[in-house]
Formats: C-alpha cells, sequence, structure tokens
C-alpha cells in the first residue's frame, strides 16, 4: 500500500501530440454542422404541434410516453457505450479515430443545436416522426458519453492478474465479456446509468416543449403538461405534473436501480464479504419469487446456455487480448478516398461560411473562451470539493445511503434549468450578478457526474483493503493518501471528463437568458453560441460552436487523457 502514495510521478506527463484522427474528426464535424445548418434554412415557416390537455387523466398516458422515450434512449446508449468503449480500450488502430471522436462528441453544446438537429430531421422527415427522433437524440447525447467514458475506464483498469487468468483458461471474447469485463464495470456502469437517466430528464423537457417562432415541435409528456401549467398559470396542474415526475423518479429508484445496485454488489473485487452489502426490497422480493425461480431455470438458463455453445463454436477457444485490426482491405481505400473528397467539400462550403465572420467577432469568441473556461474550471473544482466526502460516505456506509440515495436520485433528476430563475432572483443585485448565477447553473449541471463517480469507486473499494488499514492503525489522513484516493482516482477522472462536458454545454443557458421580458447576458463562448441562434447569425454559430469543440477537446487531450493513461497504469486494483 506505501507503493500508492508515490504514484504521482512527473515522468507520466508525458505530451501527446494531436494525430490525424483529430483532424478528420475535426473536420467531419465541422462538415456535419454545416450540412445541419443548410438543412435548417429549408424548414417550413409555420408548424403547427398538438394540443396539450392539463386533465390529471392526461397524466398517466404523457407519463407513460416520456418514461417510453427515456427507456428507448437509455438502451441505444448502453448498447453505443458497450461497443464503442470496447473498440476504443483494445483496439490501438480505431482508438486513434474513436477516442478522438467521443471527446468532440462529448464537447458538441447540443443545447445550441437542438434548432438545427430539429429544423434539419423535419426537412426530411414528417414532423411528429422528426420531433420524436429529435428528442430520443438528445436524450442519448445526455446519457451515452459518461457511460462509454465508465465502460471504457473499466475496460482499461482490469487487474492483470484477471486477465492472465482468462488467457489461462483460454475464454473466447465472448466468455471475456461475460464472466470478467462485465462483472468488472457492472458497479460503474450501475451508479453512470443512474447519472445519465437522472441527467436525461432535463434533455427530455427541452424537447418535449421545444418551439422555434411559429414552429410548434412539442411533444405530448411530462415535458409539454408541466410546460403548458405553467403558460396558463395553472397551479393545481403544475403540482400536478411535479408530483407525477417525482413519483416517476422514486418508482425508478426503488424498482430499478436500487436492487441493480443491490445486484452489482456481487461483483465487488475483494476478498471478504463487506459489512453492509447494498439492500434491496423488491431485490430480494424477485430472488425469493418461485415463479422468477422456475423462469430463470427453465428458460433463462438454457438460453444462456445455448448462447454459450453457439459462440465458443462460432469463436473458438482464443487468448483473452482483444485482436488488432487485420491489413487493410483493399476495398478500403476507394471508400476512403471518396470519403476524404467528400469532407474536402464540406469543409470548402463550411470554411466559405468562416470567412464571413468578422475580425472584431473573433476576437469576442477569443475573449469569450476564455470566460467560460474560467466559470468551468470554477465550477469543477467547487464540485470535486463538496462531492468527493459526501461520495465516499454514501458509498462506504450503507445505511447513509439508504437514506441519501434516494434524496440524490431526486434532487439530480430536477431540471436545473427549472431553478435557475430563483438563482437570478437571488443573485441579480449582488455583486457578480448574473456572472455568479452562470456559475450557479454550471454547477448544478456538473457536480452530479462527479457524486456518482465518487460514489461507485467508493462502492467497489474491497473490504479486504479496508480491514488492511484498519489493522495498520493508519488514521484519517493516511488512510484517504493511501486508498480512497488511489481508489477513487479512475472514477474521478471518468466523472471530470463528463462534468466538464457538462458545464461548457450549461453554459449556454446560463451565460445567456430571457428574465423579466428582458435578455441578460455575461461575456462567454455560451452566450455568443445562444445569441447567434437567436438571431440567427449562422456563420458565428458554426464559428463559436467550433472553437468550443477545440478547447475542449484539447483540454481532454492534454490533461484528461494524461490522467487516463496515469489511472489505467498506476492506479489498477490488484
Amino acid at each position: 500500500m506505501e507503493q500508492r502514495v508515490r504514484v504521482f510521478s512527473i515522468r507520466q506527463f508525458t505530451l501527446r501530440p494531436l494525430a490525424w484522427g483529430d483532424a478528420v474528426v475535426l473536420l467531419g464535424v465541422a462538415v456535419l454542422v454545416y450540412v445541419g445548418v443548410r438543412l435548417a434554412l429549408a424548414t417550413p415557416a409555420v408548424i403547427h404541434g398538438p394540443a396539450i390537455s392539463l386533465s390529471p387523466r392526461a397524466l398517466p398516458l404523457y407519463a407513460g410516453l416520456s418514461l417510453a422515450r427515456m427507456g428507448v434512449a437509455y438502451l441505444l446508449s448502453l448498447f453505443f457505450s458497450l461497443v464503442y468503449g470496447y473498440l476504443a480500450a483494445y483496439n490501438r488502430r480505431a482508438e486513434k479515430i474513436l477516442l478522438p471522436l467521443l471527446d468532440v462528441l462529448q464537447s458538441i453544446p447540443i443545447l445550441s443545436f437542438l434548432p438545427v438537429v430539429m429544423l434539419s430531421l423535419r426537412a426530411i422527415l414528417p414532423q411528429h416522426v422528426a420531433a420524436e427522433l429529435a428528442s430520443v437524440a438528445l436524450i442519448f447525447t445526455s446519457q451515452a458519453w459518461n457511460l462509454t467514458f465508465a465502460w471504457y475506464q473499466a475496460l482499461t483498469t482490469i487487474p492483470k492478474e484477471l486477465r492472465e487468468a482468462s488467457t489461462i483458461f483460454r475464454f473466447n471474447g465472448w466468455l471475456r465479456l461475460k464472466t470478467l469485463e462485465l462483472p468488472f464495470g457492472a458497479i460503474s456502469l450501475t451508479w453512470n446509468s443512474m447519472v445519465s437517466w437522472a441527467g436525461g430528464w432535463f434533455f427530455l423537457m427541452a424537447a418535449e416543449i421545444f418551439t422555434v417562432g411559429q414552429r410548434d415541435f412539442r411533444l405530448p409528456g411530462l415535458g409539454a403538461y408541466l410546460s403548458e401549467a405553467a403558460r396558463q398559470a395553472n397551479l393545481h396542474a403544475l403540482a400536478l405534473g411535479i408530483g407525477t415526475l417525482i413519483l416517476l423518479i422514486i418508482a425508478m429508484d426503488q424498482l430499478v436501480w436500487r436492487p441493480l445496485l443491490a445486484w452489482s454488489d456481487r461483483f465487488s473485487l475483494e476478498l471478504v464479504e463487506s459489512e453492509n452489502p447494498s439492500t434491496s426490497w423488491f431485490y430480494e422480493t424477485l430472488r425469493a419469487s418461485r415463479v422468477v425461480e422456475s423462469l430463470g431455470r427453465h428458460l433463462l438458463s438454457p438460453l444462456s446456455e445455448h448462447l454459450d455453445r453457439a459462440l465458443l463454436r462460432r469463436f473458438p477457444a482464443a487468448v483473452a487480448t482483444a485482436p488488432e485490426k487485420a491489413g487493410t482491405s483493399l476495398a478500403v481505400y476507394p471508400a476512403a478516398v471518396l470519403g476524404g473528397m467528400g469532407l474536402l467539400y464540406g469543409a470548402g462550403l463550411a470554411g466559405d461560411m468562416l470567412l464571413k465572420v468578422p475580425l472584431a467577432e473573433w476576437g469576442a469568441i477569443g475573449v469569450g473562451l476564455v470566460a467560460t473556461l474560467l466559470r468551468v474550471a470554477a465550477a469543477l473544482a467547487i464540485a470535486l470539493a463538496w462531492t468527493t466526502p459526501i461520495g465516499v460516505a454514501i458509498g462506504t456506509n450503507r445505511r447513509l445511503a439508504i437514506w441519501l440515495q434516494p434524496l440524490v436520485q431526486i434532487v439530480a433528476s430536477v431540471p436545473a434549468t427549472a431553478l435557475f430563475p430563483v438563482f437570478l432572483l437571488l443573485v441579480l443585485h449582488l455583486p457578480g450578478g448574473l456572472n455568479l448565477a452562470a456559475l450557479l447553473l454550471m454547477l448544478m449541471g456538473t457536480q452530479w457526474y462527479l457524486l456518482f463517480n465518487i460514489i461507485a469507486g467508493a462502492s467497489a473499494i474491497p473490504q479486504d483493503l479496508k480491514y488492511t488499514a484498519a489493522l495498520l492503525q493508519l488514521n484519517r489522513w493516511q488512510r484517504w493518501i493511501t486508498l480512497i484516493l488511489p481508489a477513487l482516482f479512475p472514477y474521478i477522472i471518468t466523472g471530470a471528463i463528463t462534468a466538464g462536458g457538462g458545464a461548457w454545454n450549461a453554459s449556454i443557458v446560463a451565460e445567456y437568458v430571457t428574465f423579466g421580458g428582458r435578455t441578460r447576458q455575461t461575456i462567454g463562448i455560451g452566450a455568443l453560441i445562444a445569441q447567434a441562434t437567436a438571431t440567427g447569425d449562422y456563420p458565428l454559430l458554426l464559428a463559436a460552436t467550433l472553437a468550443m469543440i477545440l478547447t475542449v477537446v484539447a483540454i481532454n487531450r492534454l490533461v484528461w487523457r494524461r490522467f487516463y493513461r496515469l489511472a489505467e497504469e498506476r492506479f489498477r486494483m490488484e
């Protein structure tokens, strides 16, 4: 354990230059943004949305529709994360493209591009289909990236002795995934699923109430119900809608997340059983059910065995290391040439649009980047200061978790923008004014990613290491330095990356607000993006968005990626 004290070695921090994959990814994103902007210009000027009923009888249907959109987006996010993270962790050639792409994707300010996404889909699809796809896509962007980072972090920090054991037993890829990789990442994936689901509520609400001028893209759901109740000042309907949302959150916690936490506790990497394992009344009820037992014995177990045999025949026993790609097929070169030509053509069009941005606006973009970067750094520092002790307390004290976990889940699920007017009323007349309010909103969009990852990391600390620390009579400070912080390090990095992306995204609604019939804004790249979206200044929108993406990618590559390597090389539980 003394080796863990001296983990911060200067030689670990070598600069990793930008590769050709970064250039290809950034070029592709610029072209994609440009295509979306061009499609948005072809949308009809007037679009009529559905009528939203405020009758209490409509609430079950609206709640079911919202829950269905969240469920579809989550399943897509989970599937995407498993495939994407696996390729990025094991295939070095694919990693050169996938990791830069993931950095770019999680840094795209999707809130500012909701109008572009919605309008471009409406230009090629029927209104209802376009609105539903846009809502699922928006929720997907709030759920997928942190799940992917968590899965990638789990795969790159699996103890070497466990990999060696899978090699000795000659597990093929399927058995390695089933018996080693998924169990090892189960705790992290469960906690990140909870924060993904909580964050999805905010984006769902934004998608269900979306309108642009005379274009009404609202969807029947809880978000539209709450928005309509607020517009009509119907306090009774507003209370019913908020109560329904809270009931859904509590039901998900009791019927889904808490049982999953109790189930995933079996995968803790420890030699002795935890003193206070996770519990769930619903999970224990299912385990005691004869119907569930019979279903598992007569249906699920035979299906699992049949799948194992089929995949073992298809992929016979092999070494556990993930294979690299074989030599490049000749058919790839024509496709690469055509794709490169398309990218260059699109880049030329996007560059032509960027040339329309005046020099003064480029200067404002630079100043805005610095201002927003300072707010993001402050939000991360404040979030890390309070989430680390609270997350460790919840993750290591099961009794405390029983009471605090549902409360945290409810508070994290409340859309931050719903409380923003309250913050404005409180701080607009204080020194700092909107700057302080923007920092608070960015903090609310940041802290939950860190908290849930830290809880996951604290929950995964082996009980035998805790006993060892107690036998060595380490004081509280020594225990934090030699055990807790090293164990949390990979989880903190994962949470910081996704929290940073959330803070940059939140800057768009934090730095440019309409309140009391007046538009208020502060200096920042988020304010520039929001202003360009509101005024239809597409050249400025493209320039500011690409500047934000480049900044976030550079930070991820020069700072967070090196910490990821440090976690992979020095902070394994082995």
